[in-house]
């Protein structure tokens, strides 16, 4: 593990955080505090993000190491919030709003598969006869 593969994740981690730190609260100011909506919406933005990216770097791209980790690794890891996720669906059980929690689980995770598989699908379409694959 190089240096410089470190401070690659360690940037992309930080801008990822500063994202998903903005993201949140824009769309709770937007959406309300009373549900994870904020949290919510980076899980789905970053599976999509996370799918286009595998697809592009499968097919068509090959990044470096040092590209692939910081925006994999770094950026979208640090902008999905995955333990926020669960301190959101633990919070959400000890106030009693089950239906809620069990909601946010199945949209989170039905719609977040979906988007990944979406972003993978349209980088798929959209690099047509560039793609190796």
């Amino acid at each position: 593990m190089s240096v410089k593969v470190l401070v690659a994740v360690a940037v992309g981690g930080a801008l990822g955080a500063v994202g998903r730190y903005v993201l949140t609260g824009v769309v709770g100011q937007w959406a309300g505090h009373g549900f994870p909506w904020g949290t919510m919406a980076v899980n789905l933005i970053g599976s999509f993000v996370l799918g286009v990216l595998v697809e592009a770097m499968a097919l068509l791209w090959s990044p470096g190491e040092v590209v692939r980790a910081f925006l994999v690794v770094g950026f979208v890891g640090a902008f999905t919030t995955f333990s926020a996720f669960s301190m959101d669906i633990h919070v959400l059980m000890t106030r009693d709003q089950f239906i809620p929690a069990v909601a946010y689980v199945m949209i989170s995770v039905v719609v977040g598969l979906g988007a990944l598989l979406g972003g993978m699908a349209m980088f798929r379409q959209a690099a047509g006869p560039f793609a190796d694959g």
